[in-house]
């Protein structure tokens, strides 16, 4: 994680070594419950600015559990998504826990605070499609994806608020596979799928077209 912070644009205001400080020292800094061989103060960036491009955007609307963010960071990094849009009720970006679970991701991807709704009409605005997965949408698999746009990802328990959804032109689902079993009584199936596994799903099936 440090290296990942020096060799971003992030401001690496100062690192501390184990070897310097001393174990006991680094125990009593570090939030780990081992703490690591090295330590950085990292200055926060400056707030960005709403610019609309061609290209794959996220959007997170109501994410707010930590390791969820950190986690979708690190997959928007993976699957080459630069820039992440976050609602004003997400999970602060710098949580302990969406730093450690970006796994250095949270240094290369930009996150930017928005309303989501504005956002969306200013993505149609420009040209784009506004996509969003919902329990009604269309099948994922079967639709005719364009790999520009802006991708937006509900709250894990609430979904897509109405307002941002009433942006949406293409709602999509993900498809369960196991709705054999609810059909024929032998279980009930799972009922929905963690939001960081339903972004890495919903991105892959864009990057794969």
């Amino acid at each position: 994680m440090v290296q990942e912070a020096l060799l971003s644009d992030f401001e690496v205001v100062h690192v501390w070594r184990r070897d310097e400080v001393g174990e006991a020292a680094m125990a009593r800094i570090s939030q780990l419950s081992t703490p690591s061989p090295v330590l950085a103060v990292v200055a926060r960036p400056k707030p960005a600015g709403l610019v609309v491009e061609k290209g794959l955007y996220l959007g997170l609307d109501g994410v707010r559990d930590p390791g969820n963010m950190g986690t979708i960071l690190r997959i928007a990094d993976w699957f080459g998504v630069r820039t992440v849009f976050l609602s004003d009720d997400c999970v602060d970006l710098y949580n302990p826990k969406v730093i450690q679970s970006s796994m250095g991701s949270i240094f290369r991807v930009h996150a930017v605070t928005a309303d989501l709704a504005d956002l969306s009409r200013r993505f149609r605005e420009a040209g784009m499609r506004v996509y969003g997965t919902f329990l009604d949408g269309k099948n994922l698999y079967q639709e005719a994806l364009v790999p520009e746009g802006l991708v937006l990802m509900g709250n894990e328990a609430a979904g897509i608020r109405p307002e941002v959804a009433a942006e949406v032109a293409d709602r999509l689902l993900i498809p369960s596979f196991g709705q054999s079993a609810r059909e024929t009584g032998a279980g009930t199936g799972a009922e929905s799928l963690n939001v960081a596994v339903a972004t890495a799903i919903t991105l892959s099936e864009f990057r794969r077209r």
